[in-house]
């Protein structure tokens, strides 16, 4: 019998466990290459994983509910023949797939391919029945490339290249969105290894707390447990000083408001505020990149990538925080595409590791609950995050070649928490001005 275990897949960065939310198979099915095998939660993504291979569910080693160390088997799948070892895999393959199979010895087995991943000349992961579509329908590598994944870590699946090859046949093109998203410049993530440890709220009820008999207790979901413990692990680790700036956008308003319905016909999506923020931050990100660092002991990881985390609110009340990479690539019009991109996936539960991977700095978009301004926990191993505040209407001193007066102007705070082991007032001060001076002087011909 040749075996093949499928371990708990790692989900992000400095991820270490993940919680079955549900099994879509049991044993004695068999499944087919892509097959989704089970739901998994962890504090950053919520993600449908695949089977790479086909064969028979043999085992079923954890429940839905439960929660499992990275690289844990928790179910064994049945290739078929005979098998009397467990093939070694390069660390190069076992980072790329979480998987370990046992090999025939003395027959090759029929899904000896799939055990080590296909690439093309640009080195992304393919699976031989994508690459076997994709030559019976001539698709060179080059165009393989711009077929959106939407499998296990953005591969490409196999319902993908059929869709794709279908929608070839029928003359279909992608839209406007996916179009422009393709054809930006490839996102790749920083490595960014954690630099700080995980500490755990193990404690169901802290003793403190008074009990009412008509209190209602109830156990925090997986994803808002890992929250906890990443705020408190966050505030343990950096020293967190924040710094409060008012910021006139009037232009950035005038702008927006005489631009917005031709960019919404123009581009299918909304413009707000967020992408422009959001350029000038990566702009001033530029101009003090120390800015754009982490922390590992004495040691100071100044980032070569600009990855702008963007933290979007769910339904249920939780949090997760996908990444534009290299987000100094994108123009007003990329950035706000690549923004309700990101917030629709996050929304509709669609989220890959890599959306979520190699954060370098954050934006919490305070102002959209309303609030003025507040001061966010730095997300770590970042060493800042930036709050922005409600846009409003406000009454303001405006000097004019007459004097002074008084005028309506469109105001906001914007906020920002910094880690004061590498960055002082002075840095953080003028870093902060320099984003409050791009927004001020906005000029949206340049």
């Amino acid at each position: 019998m040749s075996k093949f275990e499928i371990k708990m897949p790692k989900l992000g960065e400095s991820i270490t466990e993940g919680t079955i939310i549900a099994w879509n198979v049991k044993p004695g099915d068999h499944i087919e290459e892509d097959d989704v095998l089970f739901e998994v939660n962890t504090a950053k993504v919520s993600a449908e994983i695949p089977s790479p291979v086909a064969g028979t569910i043999i085992e079923i080693l954890f429940q839905e509910g439960d929660t499992i160390p990275v690289g844990t088997v928790i179910a064994v799948v049945d290739l078929g023949g005979e098998s009397s070892s467990i093939e070694e895999k390069s660390p190069a393959t076992e980072e790329k797939n979480n998987f370990s199979q046992e090999e025939p010895a003395k027959e090759p087995s029929p899904q000896k391919d799939i055990s080590s991943p296909e690439r093309t000349q640009t080195d992304k992961w393919y699976s031989p029945a994508v690459l076997r579509l994709a030559s019976e329908a001539t698709i060179s590598p080059e165009e393989l490339e711009k077929v959106q994944g939407t499998g296990y870590q953005g591969r490409v699946s196999k319902k993908d290249i059929e869709k794709y090859i279908d929608q070839k046949k029928k003359g279909a093109t992608p839209d406007v969105a996916d179009t422009l998203l393709q054809n930006s410049k490839p996102m790749k993530a920083a490595e960014n290894k954690p630099v700080a440890p995980v500490f755990e709220n193990k404690s169901a009820i802290n003793e403190s707390v008074f009990v009412g008999g008509e209190d209602q207790v109830k156990d925090m979901d997986p994803v808002r447990k890992v929250i906890a413990d990443h705020m408190v692990m966050s505030k343990k680790t950096s020293a967190h000083v924040t710094s409060v700036l008012e910021v006139d956008v009037t232009k950035l308003a005038l702008w927006r408001n005489k631009v917005k319905d031709d960019f919404f016909k123009r581009e299918g999506v909304k413009l707000t505020f967020m992408p422009a923020i959001a350029e000038a931050t990566v702009r001033a990100l530029i101009d003090f990149p120390q800015v754009n660092s982490s922390v590992d002991g004495y040691k100071i990881i100044q980032k070569k990538h600009i990855n702008l985390a963007i933290a979007v609110s769910l339904d249920n009340g939780n949090l997760v925080v996908p990444v534009i990479h290299d987000a100094n690539q994108f123009s007003i019009s990329g950035l706000s595409l690549k923004i309700d991109h990101l917030a629709t996936k996050a929304r509709s539960n669609k989220l890959t590791p890599a959306d979520i991977d190699g954060g370098t700095f954050t934006i919490s978009n305070l102002g959209s609950n309303g609030v003025l301004f507040g001061t966010p926990v730095i997300n770590q191993p970042q060493v800042a995050i930036l709050g922005v505040g409600l846009v409003e209407k406000r009454p303001s001193v405006v000097e004019t070649p007459e004097g002074d007066v008084i005028a309506i102007r469109h105001k906001m705070y914007l906020s920002l928490s910094y880690d004061h082991r590498i960055i002082d007032g002075s840095l953080g001060g003028n870093f902060l001005k320099r984003i409050a001076e791009y927004l001020e002087k906005w000029d949206g011909n340049k």
